[in-house]
């Protein structure tokens, strides 16, 4: 499949977008940053990978180690993922799946899902991704479908303004996750 152009430098008009949860304010714990500090770094770059499937993101976040504490990282996260080159915003889109549905999703719920997905692909050239951090698992079916059928109102150079802070803000939720104790 052919992709679509890379981001544009700043974002045209109005964008339609849900309103999206609000990030929980868990703190992680001081050892799980301790260990992601001191992992050697092509272990440090390989997780970091798990989160944002962008090279220089996780080499840029892995190199400026050690941080003093989760807020610097979470920053850090975010400006490297602000700073990714056009190319390397579409390698991390490309590498992007949807969430997967609860086990006890209905037939019709998936076929509505690959339906949507299908629509939005053929529209706008990349996988479509959304952060659902801090979502209830029975939220989020309801929450992906109305985000695809409200973001295809979107012109393609608008949606991957759109698409861009969705995954910085899916990168900042796993990194949460992994220094929560479920990876580092």
């Amino acid at each position: 499949m052919t992709r679509g152009p890379t981001l544009p430098a700043h974002l045209p008009g109005r964008v339609a977008v849900p309103a999206l949860p609000e990030q929980s304010r868990c703190t992680p714990s001081p050892k799980s940053l301790d260990a992601f500090n001191s992992a050697p770094a092509d272990a440090a770059v390989r997780t970091l990978l798990t989160c944002l499937r962008s090279p220089s993101w996780a080499h840029r976040i892995s190199d400026h180690r050690p941080y003093p504490d989760p807020e610097s990282l979470l920053a850090a996260s975010d400006e490297a993922a602000y700073d990714l080159t056009w190319g390397d915003l579409s390698e991390a889109l490309a590498a992007e799946t949807l969430p997967p549905l609860p086990d006890d999703a209905y037939g019709a719920a998936h076929m509505a899902l690959n339906a949507a997905q299908a629509a939005y692909e053929a529209r706008f050239g990349h996988a479509f991704v959304i952060c659902l951090h801090d979502l209830p698992p029975d939220e989020a079916l309801d929450h992906i479908l109305g985000a695809i059928r409200s973001r295809l109102a979107n012109d393609p150079e608008e949606e991957r303004v759109v698409a861009a802070e969705e995954l910085r803000r899916a990168a900042r939720g796993r990194l949460l996750d992994l220094l929560r104790g479920a990876g580092l």
